[in-house]
């Protein structure tokens, strides 16, 4: 009889400490899944932080390349104006210079070559300029037009992908709320003002 007693005490016992283990065991099992869940809450922000950063970084790409194709197209036309110019001062400046050079007077048709060689030279110097900033302007429309392209492309993608991490941010945020109770509380608060 003692030794059932003992046996009974000693069972009790090992019921009562293994209640205490388990008891301990649930909270910190809880505290360690409300910890991954709030990580995955936190990792999830990130990746929503990252994604409207880059949708930011396109819509910039995207202003920057139409900024610089409007900026291109006034200065080609510019340019082009200005072409227009000097050839038609070239050509007026040419014809009276061309008629001295077949002048009968030596000096003066040799005056008339003279001053037509640096009226050349100085036409062709002005023309090289205004290639090369045609060049330059027609560099800038390419740029402007890749930016324009690389923006539209990197808007949507970082569209769908911002639309997706705020799913996977808003799905996350319910688990972490339904592990810790938070939504439990805001859910009878609703259904408080609903009635």
């Amino acid at each position: 009889m003692k030794s059932f007693k003992i046996l009974w005490m000693a069972g009790l016992l090992l019921v009562f400490i293994s209640s205490q283990v388990f008891s301990q065991a649930q909270p910190d099992k809880k505290a360690a899944e409300l910890k991954r869940l709030e990580a995955s809450v936190k990792a999830a922000e990130a990746k929503v932080a990252l994604n409207e950063k880059q949708l930011r970084t396109a819509d910039s790409l995207f202003k920057t390349g139409t900024q610089m194709v409007n900026e291109s197209k006034s200065e080609i036309k510019a340019l082009e104006a200005d072409k227009k110019k000097l050839d038609k001062e070239y050509a007026t400046s040419k014809k009276p210079l061309e008629k001295s050079v077949t002048s009968k007077d030596k000096e003066e048709a040799t005056n008339a070559r003279t001053e037509m060689k640096n009226l050349d030279t100085k036409y062709k110097a002005d023309a090289k300029a205004i290639d090369t900033k045609m060049k330059d302007a027609n560099k800038k429309l390419t740029t402007g037009n890749t930016n324009i392209g690389k923006g539209k492309a990197g808007k949507k993608t970082a569209t769908d992908a911002l639309k997706m991490s705020k799913a996977n941010l808003e799905a996350a945020q319910a688990k972490f709320d339904a592990a810790s109770g938070a939504g439990d509380e805001s859910g009878k608060a609703t259904k408080k003002k609903k009635k």
